[in-house]
């Protein structure tokens, strides 16, 4: 049995088959997805991966083949992630730092049917650069409410032409499309990733998402860190203040001394006094005058 299967791998497959054992002995291999990423940016993604990863676009079967050939049994674990619209890519560095590096490489893309919508996309009511004719129809064929204003159409009110998780139709991709609505996002997409010995399944890496964790946990230890009363670099300066802050207000409990805001309250009272005698002067020597004269 095992001649006859030897017999049907050529000797440009066997070369591709040891090729591939070199690169699974790479600290990551990664399972990734290229479904719907034009060629071009294809091929600049892998030009910039190059000094961190070797991205190969291998058919399925041959992937299938060479990790049941591999010694390695865990890495059997990767072949339920291949599919026909997935590559292979390799790397010394560890796979949520190209998981991240990925993240970054995306860039916008028009919807195209079958595209699955990552969330609701509306459409704002107001006006619109497409002129009467078809695009009527095709606006109302959505959900739209259009109609004529200025010799345009315009969108009457706010409508979520497609939800979450649903399907693009060629009916709403072409709406989008002349609306410029552009929604989506493409890239490398990690799928599964072999790494220290472990598949990981779940390596997409939320950069804008992580970052803003990243900041709200910082401002939590910083705040906690001031009320320990924890002093380093970061917290030296506010720790100073807030001392001497309450240095000051210790001071004025101890002396009896007015809060600053009361002396500021009371000078304004003290000014209009002194207006009032400047004001009641004029009138007194009037008054004189006029008892000399009378």
């Amino acid at each position: 049995m095992n001649t006859m299967q030897e017999t049907h791998v050529s000797d440009v497959k066997k070369a591709k088959v040891k090729e591939l054992a070199e690169l699974f002995k790479k600290k990551t291999v990664m399972v990734i997805s290229v479904k719907g990423l034009p060629s071009a940016q294809f091929q600049d993604i892998k030009k910039k991966l190059r000094s961190k990863a070797k991205v190969q676009v291998i058919k399925k079967s041959l992937i299938n083949f060479a990790l049941n050939e591999n010694k390695v049994e865990a890495l059997n674990d990767l072949i339920p992630y291949v599919e026909d619209s997935t590559a292979m890519l390799f790397s010394d560095e560890d796979a949520f730092v190209i998981s991240g590096i990925l993240a970054n490489e995306k860039s916008p893309a028009k919807a195209k049917a079958g595209m699955i919508a990552p969330f609701d996309i509306e459409v704002k009511a107001g006006p619109t650069e497409l002129v009467p004719g078809p695009d009527i129809s095709a606006l109302s064929a959505v959900g739209l409410a259009p109609k004529v204003e200025n010799g345009k159409i315009a969108v009457m009110k706010d409508k979520v032409i497609l939800k979450e998780g649903k399907e693009v139709t060629e009916a709403v991709a072409s709406i989008m499309a002349k609306l410029d609505i552009i929604p989506f996002e493409v890239g490398i997409d990690p799928v599964a990733a072999f790494m220290d010995g472990k598949v990981y399944a779940d390596i997409v890496i939320d950069v804008d998402g992580a970052v803003a964790d990243l900041e709200y946990d910082c401002g939590r230890a910083f705040a906690f860190a001031i009320d320990l009363g924890i002093v380093n670099a970061e917290t030296l300066d506010t720790i100073i203040g807030k001392a001497n802050a309450e240095e000051g207000i210790l001071t004025r409990v101890i002396t009896g001394e007015p809060e600053p805001e009361a002396v500021a309250e009371e000078a304004p009272a003290e000014e209009e006094k002194k207006e009032e005698v400047k004001e009641e002067k004029p009138v007194d020597a009037s008054a004189g005058m006029a008892s000399l004269f009378g």
